[in-house]
């Protein structure tokens, strides 16, 4: 009954890239802020959204709550080195001007503001007229 010998897998340590400029993705929908912030190729280094900040319903929409994101955002981004980026808003929620004061207020230089919301060309085909 000799016990068969099993390898360990040790993790890896996680490098942490320095990254001076970036880009901040700001998608405020009337339920929710979610603040992504990335690299300039568009590799992820931290995010978070309103409920994961801890506002439940309604309160996740407001600007106060956008703030509170961007500051847990940039806080995860914090030991990467950003300090420059330029924002992507995408959206028409209450928490569009608040996440972008937000990150100013942070300590991470905005070099410029896109708007790319998506907008129909023509749309989708409208539901048939009611009949009463």
């Amino acid at each position: 009954m000799a016990k068969k010998a099993t390898k360990v897998k040790s993790k890896k340590k996680k490098v942490v890239r320095q990254v001076s400029n970036g880009r901040a993705y700001i998608q405020a929908t009337f339920n929710n802020t979610i603040v992504t912030i990335t690299d300039q190729n568009g590799d992820v280094l931290g995010w978070a959204s309103a409920g994961m900040v801890g506002f439940k319903g309604p309160k996740k929409a407001t600007p106060y709550a956008a703030g509170q994101v961007v500051k847990k955002a940039v806080d995860q981004v914090k030991a990467t080195g950003i300090r420059e980026v330029n924002v992507f808003v995408k959206g028409v929620g209450g928490g569009r001007e608040g996440a972008i004061r937000a990150l100013h207020a942070n300590g991470v230089q905005v070099l410029s503001i896109k708007d790319v919301t998506p907008i129909p060309h023509n749309g989708c085909r409208p539901p048939k007229r009611r009949r009463v």
